[in-house]
């Protein structure tokens, strides 16, 4: 159990990884140091979940570990703060949740802390995530399984070379997106078709979370799904056709490659 453990700006996707954290015994939640920005929400998130919960930063920073997940236009006053509230030599595991910055930039930023780049997704906070993590060459071998564990908590955890972690966010922290457009298109058709708007909504979500779980559960090539479906002159063989004839493939294709591009776009854009 880590006794003591920093949360930098207490969003939603930092209290969805927090509270499992706590609930599985691996953070003290006396030990839990959180900072956020107004005393109002400062206020409400202590009485919600029974922690310390401020505004000042000083002993969050204080923590072996700290999660950082502030938005990124407040990075510069969070390594300020950083620099400020830490001793010489009083520096530890710093993860950060920050899309398109770079490890060489929180390295620059916070010298002396250990740094790691963590890329989880929406879903974790169904803890049904993924997350992709990054280590800094400082990292342990032991710090490293210990962020592992932290993060298995709410999902699956890939460790991946920063190279690929713009790809990975493309397809998990983007995808819900394209998957949730699907969703409501796929419903939108049933609604068309003479089906109620709510049956519709629910039936299209079942659906995917089913062909998903099947996907995953016999681990299938989804061609093999799609082939399973697909019925000599049968009805799903029509609607597919139509989907190749609008370009759907070709499509998720391209929004999968051009939210990686502005990822690194964005990376780029932030480093000194």
């Amino acid at each position: 159990m880590l006794p003591s453990f920093g949360v930098i700006g207490l969003g939603r996707m930092a209290q969805a990884l927090l509270v499992p954290l706590i609930q599985a015994g691996l953070v003290d939640p006396g030990g839990v140091r959180a900072v956020v920005a107004s005393p109002a929400s400062a206020e409400r998130l202590s009485a919600l979940y029974g922690l310390a919960v401020a505004t000042d930063p000083r002993e969050a920073w204080m923590a072996p570990v700290v999660l950082l997940a502030v938005k990124p236009q407040q990075l510069a006053a969070a390594a300020a703060a950083a620099a400020a509230a830490a001793p010489v030599g009083c520096t530890g595991v710093l993860v950060s949740v920050l899309a398109g910055v770079p490890l060489a930039r929180l390295q620059r930023l916070f010298p002396g802390w250990r740094c790691v780049r963590a890329v989880p997704n929406t879903p974790c906070l169904v803890g049904q995530g993924l997350t992709g993590l990054s280590l800094a060459s400082e990292v342990s071998t032991s710090e490293g399984d210990l962020i592992q564990s932290l993060f298995a908590q709410v999902g699956e955890v890939h460790r991946l070379p920063e190279s690929q972690l713009d790809a990975f966010l493309a397809l998990t922290s983007s995808g819900p997106a394209f998957v949730a457009l699907v969703a409501e298109a796929m419903a939108d058709g049933a609604v068309a078709a003479g089906l109620p708007r709510l049956l519709a909504q629910h039936l299209a979500h079942r659906t995917l979370a089913g062909s998903a779980a099947l996907l995953q559960g016999q681990e299938l090539h989804p061609a093999q799904l799609k082939d399973m479906v697909s019925s000599p002159a049968g009805t799903t063989i029509a609607g597919l056709r139509q989907l190749e004839r609008a370009g759907l493939r070709s499509a998720l294709i391209e929004a999968v490659l051009a939210a990686a591009e502005r990822s690194r776009e964005l990376g780029a854009d932030r480093v000194p």
